[in-house]
This record gives C-alpha cells, structure tokens and sequence, in this order.
C-alpha cells in the first residue's frame, strides 16, 4: 500500500490489458501478477525460485486496476511492463544508481535506515506498524511515464515510497482488494523472491478484465 501528499508520501502501488504470458514461459528474475478483477481471491504471481516455478496469491489496490502508462494514483494497480528499480530487506539493499542519487543519501546510509523507515508507517490507523513485512521490490514502469515519487522526510523520518511488491503484517490481506496500490504477498514467498530477483528484472502485471481507471 502506497500514499502521496506534499508533505508525504503513501503509496501502495496503467491502461489497456496486457495479454497474459504462460508460465512455462517464465525466466529466472521475472514475475508475472495475475490480477482476477471478478475473484480477487484468485489473484496469482508466477515466478522462478531456484530453477523452480513458484505461484503464490496476491493482493492489489482498493480502487481497482489502472490502465498501462497512467501515472500513479492512491489505491490504483497499475497493468503494465515494469522492471525492478529498487530491492529492500533487512538483509539486502539494492537501488538503482540514479535514485540513490537523487535522494541526496549514501548508498550505506539508505542501506541502513529506509526500509526501517518506511515499514514504521502505521498506514490502517490501527496501531500497528510493519505493514511492508519483511521486504520490498520497487518498480518503475517501461517505458518510463511520469510518476509522484520523491524522496521525503515527515515527522523528522526520511522516507521514500513506489510501486511496488512487498510483504505484510496481516496475511489475511492477501488475496483481496485492500491495499494503497502496490501488490502484496506472503513474507515467506516475498523472501524467496528477494533471493532471486536483480535490478532491472522485469516484473508483468495483467488482468482478466480491462482496466477501470
């Protein structure tokens, strides 16, 4: 789930539906979400894990599916090709050059606080935190379209928030229509994909209906 202000930035995660690679075709590093508009429960990601395909069920935005190549809104899923701009755990970091850059930050420096940071939103209002769980995969579109994405710092924490893949502190999110936008996932099946995603892979989001939005 993902957010934007001028102040700060709540994000969870484009146009016409994409069609649907097979998973047989799938490649070390890239991932497939199967958005189910009708059954959100049936919504799945495909990938490779060790040489292996692994599907697992995901979550997506509470405002519907949007169409390939809009801009970002709050609780929007975006369709569309995107690649991996960003990697973030406890255990890795990994962002792209030019973001690393523009946050004005140290590689290490990023390294060590802005997951922390951005994990320690309370997004429900429900006193808890964690809501990222144990990971997330950032994720710019292809080609590039104009995104409200910015580095920032509110209530004295430098934050930074995207498009994205990544965990969860309630499971039962899983599966439904419920987040800020980004694509959610179980923390046991987000870390197996962190093992075996890089920087620029390409990540596929597509539906079974068009886009609403």
């Amino acid at each position: 789930m993902l957010m934007v202000t001028t102040s700060a930035l709540l994000l969870s995660g484009c146009m016409q539906e994409s069609k649907t690679t097979k998973a047989s075709s799938q490649v070390e590093g890239s991932i497939e979400i199967k958005l189910n508009q009708s059954k959100p429960q049936e919504s799945k990601g495909i990938a490779q894990s060790d040489g292996k395909e692994m599907v697992f069920d995901v979550g997506y935005g509470k405002n519907g599916v949007g169409c390939i190549g809009s801009t970002f809104q709050e609780g929007v899923t975006p369709l569309g090709t995107f690649k991996v701009n960003a990697i973030m755990s406890k255990g890795r970091f990994e962002m792209d050059e030019a973001l690393i850059k523009k946050s004005g930050k140290t590689k290490q420096y990023l390294a060590n606080n802005l997951f922390k940071n951005m994990n320690s939103i309370d997004f429900k209002g429900d006193g808890e935190t964690g809501e990222y769980g144990s990971g997330y995969i950032s994720l710019t579109p292809v080609p590039p379209t104009p995104q409200p994405f910015n580095f920032n710092e509110y209530d004295g924490i430098y934050r930074w928030y995207s498009f994205a893949i990544h965990g969860t502190n309630d499971e039962k999110r899983i599966g439904q229509r419920v987040t800020g936008g980004c694509i959610n996932m179980n923390n046991k099946d987000l870390n197996k994909l962190i093992k075996n995603i890089n920087l620029g892979d390409e990540v596929l989001v597509t539906s079974n209906q068009p886009c609403n939005l």
